[in-house]
């Protein structure tokens, strides 16, 4: 494989420098399933594991590799399989907090130039889940892209564009149909040699037959959409790059039904970047934009200027990543305490049988 196909440049090479052992090869993660790693290196492709060193020093799954991760591995060639030892710095990354109770962060691809936000013109379409995700887009570190699929099934597609034109302000957005093949320009023209995109969306909304059209060939599994109310079931279990026949690469993920927030308050300012102008402009510093007099934003929506649902959404938004940061605190400090504990427990030890921990 030619590695910078895969997309590597000066700045993982500086990296990769720095963390290499004697003997390890720089890789990039093509695939990911239960911890089994596929990875691309100038040898091919070889199947990956973590090294034992790598888990036991990880404290959550952010921590271990993600696909698009460029990562430093030890190969045994004439096995065909590799140790992964150190992941290289991302330059950008798609996350989500994972879908339980537990404040931690889930990485979904890495290494992203462009995430493309996929949702279908059909029963499910929600300008409310598109600006849910456009916030994580923009904590991403890559640009997004708006893809609105199956442009063949809808009876008005100008308006529909028109519609996620006016919350995703400055998004390019288009309308495709993969099953036609049409639009497919819109994905390809932001996609040069050796960059990665990342298609995400919610089950259904035809992102594997997207990447399907694009590649040419049927080489990922597509399933059919359920009528009555346009959502589809899980077909992607897992995430893969695909390499693009002309240039750069997709990373297909699996649909997500649940997208809990895992975003800084500034993220924001990209989706809502209207509201958060608005709200600089009001007669108190400390408007709540509730019933407070001179309050700009509610006067915009009393003259038609924003949606109110919007506001209502920018509010939820707010709120959840209020609540995502006051938990990563109380995650921080408590594991602080747990270090401390540990550290009085080894000193106290130590103090008992200092022969034991010489």
């Amino acid at each position: 494989m030619d590695l910078k196909q895969l997309g590597w440049n000066s700045f993982f090479e500086g990296h990769f420098n720095d963390a290499a052992r004697k003997g390890s090869i720089a890789a990039r993660v093509i695939c990911e399933q239960k911890q089994l790693y596929t990875i691309g290196t100038r040898f091919g492709e070889l199947e990956a594991r973590v090294s034992g060193r790598l888990m036991h020093t990880a404290s959550s799954r952010a921590d271990f590799p993600a696909v698009g991760d460029w990562v430093a591995v030890m190969p045994r060639l004439e096995e065909r399989k590799a140790t992964v030892h150190s992941i290289l710095p991302r330059r950008s990354k798609f996350c989500r907090k994972v879908a339980s109770v537990r404040t931690e962060e889930q990485v979904v691809a890495a290494n992203v130039d462009t995430v493309f936000l996929v949702s279908g013109l059909g029963n499910n379409f929600n300008l409310r889940r598109i600006e849910r995700y456009l916030t994580l887009a923009w904590d991403s570190g890559a640009r997004p892209v708006i893809l609105l699929n199956k442009a063949d099934l809808c009876p008005d597609v100008e308006a529909a564009v028109l519609g996620v034109e006016s919350v995703a302000p400055g998004v390019p957005v288009h309308a495709v149909s993969a099953l036609e093949r049409t639009g497919l320009e819109g994905i390809t023209g932001h996609l040069g040699e050796g960059e990665t995109g990342a298609v995400l969306g919610s089950s259904g909304v035809g992102k594997s037959t997207l990447i399907n059209s694009l590649v040419g060939r049927g080489i990922l599994e597509t399933g059919e959409v359920r009528s009555a109310d346009g959502k589809g079931r899980h077909v992607t279990t897992k995430r893969q790059l695909v390499m693009i026949p002309s240039g750069g690469m997709m990373i297909d993920t699996p649909g997500m039904r649940e997208l809990q927030l895992w975003a800084e308050e500034e993220s924001l300012q990209g989706s809502f970047e209207d509201i958060e102008e608005l709200a600089g402009t009001c007669r108190f510093r400390d408007c709540s934009h509730q019933a407070e007099p001179g309050c700009a934003i509610r006067e915009a929506i009393e003259r038609g200027e924003i949606d109110e649902s919007r506001y209502r959404s920018y509010l939820k938004l707010q709120k959840e990543i209020m609540l995502l940061s006051i938990r990563k605190e109380q995650r921080a400090r408590l594991k602080e305490t747990r270090f401390k504990e540990i550290a009085k427990w080894i000193k106290q030890r130590k103090k008992l049988d200092p022969k034991r921990w010489d």
